[in-house]
Parts: structure tokens; sequence; C-alpha cells
């Protein structure tokens, strides 16, 4: 997987941007496993990415369910079994 970033927020510690493989585009942010950190993608739609490009509040929302693990069935890559924390 190609994951390429084309909006940052290093305010709200989250991005957006398109898997180039598959076409995917997705809203990421970084996790803390403690030991190491990495990022977790979830997927959404070409009109929800543009409408988030558009509308901060909204992916922000979209962001904060993440975070709470409430949108896992959008995960593009399932965590293992020690899952980190949002950080």
């Amino acid at each position: 997987m190609k994951f390429n970033d084309l909006f940052v927020s290093r305010e709200e510690m989250f991005s957006m941007g398109i898997e180039e493989l598959s076409g995917q585009h997705y809203v990421s942010f970084p996790v803390s496993l403690g030991v190491v950190d990495y990022e977790e993608y979830y997927a959404i739609d070409r009109a929800t990415f543009e409408r988030f490009e558009q509308d901060l509040p909204a992916a922000l929302e979209f962001v904060t369910r993440a975070r709470k693990r409430e949108l896992d069935q959008l995960l593009i890559i399932q965590p293992g079994s020690h899952r980190g924390t949002a950080i």
C-alpha cells in the first residue's frame, strides 16, 4: 500500500489522502503503542473526502469518533491483538 497524504492538519493531528494502488480515500491519525507509533487509516469515499476538505469541523467529528474506536468497521488495515491508543 502506498498512502499519499493530500491534506495534513498538524494542529489536529490527522491527515487525509488517497491510497495510490487502490484509489481508496482515507483519513488517518497517529496512534501509540508505547514502544512504537503508527498510523491508523480509515476508508472514506471521494465525496466525503471532498466534503471534509471544505468542512473541517465535519472532518474533526469523524476523527474524534474514529479515535474513540466508533468507526473500526472503516479501518483499512486491521490492528493486531495489541492495539495502540490515539495520540
